[in-house]
């Protein structure tokens, strides 16, 4: 069996942002509780790629570890948002289990890349 190459985090957090608008678009808003939180969960749930494109452009390595901290920082209030779609019974928690995850395994990936990028270059 073929390796898989490594998707590009870029690309991932596209991805992940393409899935959580679809999800907000499916959401039936029938209360103003709805509404906000799917509101927000749109917000940041595409706020993450955005962040994460604007850090490919970053003018430093600095920048682009704020850019990166900014981009975790929106994945876990989109995690928050997921978990209270789910709690509040808005949306079906199995209908949110892959996008928990994917979430958990981006604010994951984007800590490590913080971390890295924070290190003094050798």
């Amino acid at each position: 069996m073929a390796e898989s190459k490594p998707r590009d985090i870029a690309e991932r957090t596209f991805e992940f942002a393409e899935r959580v608008v679809s999800l907000c678009r499916a959401v039936k808003r029938r209360d103003v509780a709805a509404r906000v939180i799917v509101g927000q969960l749109v917000r940041a749930g595409t706020s993450v790629g955005a962040n994460v494109e604007e850090a490919q452009a970053g003018h430093s390595r600095a920048d682009f570890a704020a850019k990166c901290s900014i981009a975790c920082k929106e994945a876990r209030e989109t995690r928050y948002w997921l978990r209270l779609l789910a709690t509040s019974g808005i949306v079906s928690p199995s209908l949110l289990a892959g996008l928990l995850v994917e979430c958990d395994e981006l604010v994951a990936i984007l800590t490590t890349i913080v971390r890295k990028a924070k290190q003094p270059v050798s």
